[in-house]
């Protein structure tokens, strides 16, 4: 069988890097607009047993804006190479909502969710659907987010994408009473899965915690190992993909906005 494409888009290189580590080593391929897609060597080969899998990873930016970019630059490069990738995943680290995603833990987007995507009105936030534009959430395929929390042994839940990091507490519970059940909070999913419901591919987010979603502590930050549970999440990959990709129903389709379902732990 072809080996599945998997191209996993991360903000920066240090988290670029703990996805390569996965599975190195790997090369760097030019891309239109400057970005370089690391891509494994050898080349990962036909398999006359299960499929097996290629992660392609892509350092896009910090922001939404910067990976939709990214994103939509390397599945149209893919495409006209006659190689088209089979999911996007927007991976790397994130903060956790306490007490549901503590530090270290891993968590597989159930809802990709745009949480500051709207307008201030003088009743509080109202998101830019509800004033008649637009989508602010993409559903993964269940069965996918499934197959792949339990393989990592993960948590499930919404994940919010914003532009602004929360640094307080009062912005943390704003967030938090907005979006029951959400698990973690980072900066690039969102247009990530944009990006992917455009071409017609699947997408996940994962995302591992490096701190807690409110006020800044740096000193409580742990990123070492943050990207360290990253690494071992993407070394799990390889074995719940080519399943659960078969079994996805909704292969190739955009994903529906969705309201963000809570939060639960893969059995």
């Amino acid at each position: 069988m072809r080996p599945l494409r998997v191209l996993v888009v991360t903000a920066v290189a240090a988290e670029r890097d703990a996805v390569c580590a996965a599975a190195g080593p790997y090369t760097a391929e030019r891309l239109p607009g400057g970005y370089a897609l690391h891509r494994p060597v050898p080349p990962v080969e036909h398999s006359p047993g299960p499929a097996p899998v290629a992660l392609d990873a892509l350092a896009a930016g910090v922001g939404p804006a910067a990976a939709a970019a990214a994103t939509a630059t390397a599945l149209t490069a893919a495409a006209l190479t006659g190689e088209p990738c089979d999911l996007v995943v927007s991976a790397g680290i994130g903060g956790g909502f306490a007490p549901g995603a503590p530090l270290g833990s891993v968590v597989v987007a159930d809802a990709i969710v745009a949480a500051d995507l709207g307008a201030e009105t003088p009743e509080g936030f109202t998101p830019v659907t509800e004033l008649g534009f637009g989508t602010v959430a993409h559903q993964p395929d269940p069965a996918l987010v499934r197959a792949v929390a339990a393989a990592a042994g993960a948590l499930a839940g919404p994940v919010l994408t914003v532009s602004t990091v929360t640094g307080s507490a009062g912005r943390a519970a704003q967030l938090a009473a907005r979006h029951p059940g959400a698990l973690a909070e980072a900066m690039e999913g969102f247009g990530v899965a944009e990006a992917a419901a455009a071409h017609g591919v699947p997408v996940l987010e994962i995302r591992t915690v490096s701190n807690a979603v409110g006020p800044r502590d740096r000193a409580a930050w742990r990123i070492g190992p943050a990207l360290t549970a990253l690494t071992a999440a993407f070394g799990a990959l390889p074995g719940a993909l080519p399943g659960a990709l078969r079994a996805t129903t909704s292969l190739g389709a955009a994903p529906a906005p969705q309201p963000a379902p809570s939060a639960r732990r893969t059995p």
